[in-house]
Formats: structure tokens, sequence, C-alpha cells
């Protein structure tokens, strides 16, 4: 019994991270609002090494259209600067001397489109993830009921504990998406 639990406590974790992916990902999405997530896996050239744009400036949205990037060493600007314009996130950086401003464009209804499939794809890798994941748990499950001599009831059990999750966890996926995707076409 307490192996069938551990099949199940580490199926619930790697779930998890699954989501936490696809929270990630949909973070990176510009739905046309401004959103610090956007810069947050920006790498800029500091101090001699590479490090996140957050250890090196403050990055806030004074309005919705707006991301602002205070440097807190002013010598560091043109490279949060270069590093901007490295990372394809689509943003001309605004540089006045003190700071950086990302100014977001209104997207077209083409553009909301476009991002509205790439967040569906996004959602559906998430819940191709969870069934992966489902799959071995309930492997792993079929593989100890053997080994121990467990019940034919017992393994059902435990396998439709394994089922429950993965609907909750393709729920929650579902959320995000349906969360993104009105974001997204919300003008």
């Amino acid at each position: 019994m307490e192996e069938f639990n551990k099949i199940l406590k580490e199926a619930r974790e790697a779930m998890d991270r699954s989501i936490e992916h696809l929270s990630d990902e949909m973070g990176s999405i510009r739905a046309g609002r401004a959103n610090t997530s956007l810069v947050n896996n920006i790498q800029v050239e500091a101090y001699g090494s590479k490090m996140p744009l957050t250890q090196t400036a403050n990055v806030s949205t004074p309005d919705a259209r707006t991301i602002m990037i205070r440097p807190w060493d002013k010598n560091v600007l043109e490279e949060i600067e270069k590093a901007i314009m490295a990372s394809n996130i689509g943003l001309t950086p605004q540089n006045d001397g003190e700071q950086i401003r990302l100014n977001i464009p209104n997207l077209t209804e083409e553009r909301r489109k476009e991002l509205v499939k790439q967040v569906k794809s996004l959602g559906e890798n998430a819940k191709v993830s969870i069934r992966n994941v489902r799959r071995d748990a309930i492997q792993d499950i079929q593989k100890h009921g053997k080994e121990e001599n467990t019940s034919e009831d017992t393994i059902k059990g435990f396998e439709a504990d394994v089922q429950e999750l993965t609907d909750e966890y393709s729920k929650k996926a579902d959320r995000y998406v349906e969360s993104k995707e009105k974001d997204i076409l919300t003008v």
C-alpha cells in the first residue's frame, strides 16, 4: 500500500510540474497587455557573466501598455538594451539614459488568432504530458501489484485514483487555456 501511495504522490508532483510549465509558457505569450513575465527569461551580460534581467534591474508595468526597466546600475543600461534586442520578444526598447521603456502595441485580429492557436497547442502539450504521467503511474501500479500479489480490486482502485488525478489536472490545463484565450481576445 505504501508503494502505491508513493506512486500517486509522484504522479501528482509530475502533473504539478506540467501545469507549472504550462503557466510559465503562457506567461511568455504577449497578449496585448504589459506583463513583466515577457522579460523574465532574458539574460543580460553584466559584470562579466550572464544573469537574468530581473537581477540587474527593477521591472514594472506602470500602465497596461508599458513595461519599465530601471537598472540598479546605469552602466548596465546598454547591455540590457542589447539583451532585449537579441531576445526576439518582438519589442523595441526605448532607452532614455535612465531607464528602458517597452511599449506593447495593440494586437491585430490575425495575430490574436495565431496566439490563440499557440495557446491551445501549449495546453494540448500539457495534457499529453499529464496523460504520459498517468500511463507511467498505471504501469508502476500494475507492476508493483503483481510483485506484491495485490488484489485486482486494490489495483483497480489505485488506477481509478490516478485517473481522477489526470482528470483534475487536465481540467486545470483547460482553465489556463481558456483564461489566456479570453485574455488574448479581449480588445
